[in-house]
């Protein structure tokens, strides 16, 4: 199943193994799926001397890894190609200590402090990119604290698993019975979404306080930028985010970064932590800040694992997050008929009705992705006219089982307690109220800015952007704001790489000049 230049990877990849690894593939019947999966674990297994395979009968077609004999607290029920090939690279890496996505130990304090026997069960597709991080996320925990079990499970091997929870959108995680979390997620939200229904152990009373000479808010394009730009200038700094890479990882294709045709939002995601890592840079990743002040021109943010951090130079860059329609039902059928990511969720409507709600660019990919497997997809507009590119507008116009709606306001998503079954919205032109009935809801409506935290620090537009000057300068001495999160046009993220930059250098001309208290 791989080529002999992966299978050549593979063997640099585990070259450093310490501990024995045995893949225990339970086979449940001579189908194509066992086959399959029993093909593409023995061809791991002859990349390195520290890996074989050994076949049992289950019920169901699974493996686990043991190590050094002892079965990790984590079992697939999923074949881990396509998105999930890296998820297995990692269970072997994690499980020997290695990988650069292990957390670090103010983290594991908090994994390992967590109470009782935990079960946990994603359910997967491996068409979805967002699945991956959640899964090694939940693997991780499950590796520090063994009281965590982890179940994977592939929805199409076991779709009737699926069917009976309802399922419409993944990765939906489980614990002990009972809904923790649908979507896109890393490490730190997991985490604390376990530790609300798990409880936990106190870690540590005393508060762990850092000093730097500047401190970056978010792991977004501009945030990495500007670390980047004020660590090459021979300062002490830290970036402090819940995920490096920030709304970059939501992206499934990138194509128009200059110089790179096309990337992944994953693969540039973890291009930007490789170039981080080149750098003395302290990452704080899988942490919210929680608080932020200013006294005596020293700047002060409060994080979620209790550290204190104090810098007198301040650049937040904590991009925007997807808008959501903040109506009647939406909060309550996410994850069963309302989703904001067409290519994971997708295949869930093959040849089912949807609704698209929004016309900007990302509406438009979305119905047009959404056209190819679902029988009929309907785009509501909240202008009068669509805002998305003409090249794509063009494709919708083209595209037969595409239709549009303009001047829609949406009203309410409705359903029957266990699923949407129908959206109701108004004509703007006429206050007529229609209702679409509809398999599934897309909701495509935007950005806002994450500046909440900063809103009493720095002046901000009525729509929450934090006002900043040519040179990233906020109406604070000493705090830039860069990318997503700022008034400037154009949220892209070749703008906000160099917006990053931008604020590096305005902070580290500022201190040459005594300008940041």
């Amino acid at each position: 199943m791989l080529d002999q230049s992966l299978k050549d990877q593979l063997v640099s990849i585990f070259a450093n193994l310490k501990s024995q690894y045995t893949l225990e593939v339970g086979l449940s019947v001579s189908d194509g799926a066992s086959a399959e999966m029993l093909a593409l674990l023995e061809d791991v297994a002859t990349t390195s001397d520290k890996i074989s395979v050994i076949k049992k009968q289950e019920h169901v077609l699974s493996f686990r890894i043991l190590k050094d004999g002892n079965p990790a607290s984590f079992i697939f029920r999923a074949i881990p190609n396509g998105h999930e090939f890296s998820t297995l690279l990692l269970a072997i890496l994690n499980l020997d200590g290695l990988g650069k996505n292990l957390p670090d130990e103010s983290v594991a304090k908090r994994i390992q402090a967590l109470q009782g026997d935990i079960e946990i069960t994603s359910y997967i597709s491996l068409t979805c990119t967002n699945c991956p991080d959640v899964v090694q996320a939940l693997n991780v925990i499950s590796i520090l604290n063994p009281a965590v079990k982890h179940t994977i499970i592939d929805g199409g091997i076991n779709q009737k698993e699926v069917d009976v929870l309802n399922i419409q959108a993944v990765p939906s995680v489980y614990m002990n019975g009972e809904l923790l979390h649908v979507g896109r997620s890393g490490l730190g939200e997991l985490l604390s979404k376990i530790e609300e229904k798990s409880g936990t152990q106190p870690v540590a009373t005393e508060r762990i306080f850092k000093k730097y000479d500047a401190v970056i808010a978010g792991g977004g394009p501009a945030g990495v930028s500007a670390a980047i730009y004020l660590v090459r200038k021979g300062l002490s700094v830290a970036i402090v985010a819940d995920q490096i890479g920030g709304q970059v990882t939501e992206t499934v294709g990138i194509e128009n970064m200059i110089s790179i045709s096309y990337i992944t939002g994953a693969g540039l995601s973890a291009n930007l932590k490789e170039h981080l890592r080149t750098y003395p840079v302290d990452i704080l990743e899988n942490r919210k800040i929680v608080a932020a002040s200013v006294k005596d021109g020293i700047k002060t943010i409060e994080t979620s694992l209790g550290e204190v951090i104090q810098s007198p130079a301040l650049v937040i860059a904590t991009g925007a997050s997807w808008r959501r329609l903040g109506v009647p039902g939406e909060n309550e059928y996410i994850g069963s008929g309302v989703a904001f990511c067409a290519h994971c969720d997708g295949p869930f409507y093959k040849n089912k009705k949807v609704v698209v709600v929004g016309g900007g660019n990302s509406g438009l990919e979305a119905a047009i992705d959404l056209s190819a497997t679902s029988s009929e997809v309907v785009v509501l507009e909240f202008l009068p006219e669509l805002k998305g590119d003409q090249v794509l507008q063009d494709k919708i116009s083209k595209t037969k089982n595409i239709s549009v709606i303009t001047n829609a306001q949406t009203l309410s998503v409705e359903g029957d307690g266990s699923k949407v079954n129908a959206l109701k919205y108004k004509d703007r032109a006429t206050d007529e109220v229609h209702e679409i009935v509809t398999d599934g809801i897309f909701v495509q409506i935007g950005l806002k800015p994450n500046s909440q935290l900063f809103s009493e620090l720095v002046e901000l537009t009525k729509y929450g952007e934090i006002i900043i000057d040519a040179y990233g300068r906020t109406s604070v001495p000493g705090i830039y704001a860069a990318g997503d999160v700022t008034i400037v046009p154009f949220k892209q993220i070749v703008i906000a790489m160099g917006e990053g930059a931008k604020a590096g250098l305005s902070a580290f001309e500022d201190k040459m000049k005594d300008k940041w208290m």
